[in-house]
């Protein structure tokens, strides 16, 4: 398989921000967008284009976090792909800085990368099922 013929992106998998009291921006945002949080902040379920039930994250982030590093910016985007290891692989050939090593859990397979303005980006290949 080539560089060209590799799925990408396949979704917005989350988004995530710092702020400096997740507790009460997750508290603003229910008591007045109506959103149904959690601990985590808040899954979006969605079906793709073939029917599969998939999900997208927002979540708040305590401002002192380390986990957007080696960026410095107070967000990072996450999005969804098909098969992580041959993506990250393609993205070390095309030149991309990874960043750390690729991450399995039960809801799926986590990775990251940075953008040319030092934008970190994850990279999950999920498990929606885990989720259901």
């Amino acid at each position: 398989m080539s560089n060209k013929d590799i799925k990408r992106v396949t979704g917005l998998g989350g988004f995530f921000f710092k702020c400096e009291d997740p507790n009460a921006i997750k508290e603003w945002y229910k008591t007045h967008l109506g959103i149904p949080v959690d601990s985590y902040g808040w899954t979006f379920w969605w079906k793709d284009k073939e029917g599969n039930e998939c999900s997208t994250q927002w979540s708040p982030f305590e401002a002192k976090t380390n986990y957007f590093a080696p960026s410095e910016k107070p967000f990072m985007m996450n999005y969804r792909v098909h098969d992580l290891e041959a993506l990250l692989n393609v993205l070390k050939d095309e030149g991309v800085t990874i960043v750390g090593e690729m991450e399995s859990y039960d809801y799926g397979k986590f990775g990251w990368i940075l953008d040319p303005e030092g934008n970190k980006i994850e990279l999950w290949e999920p498990i929606d099922s885990a989720f259901l």
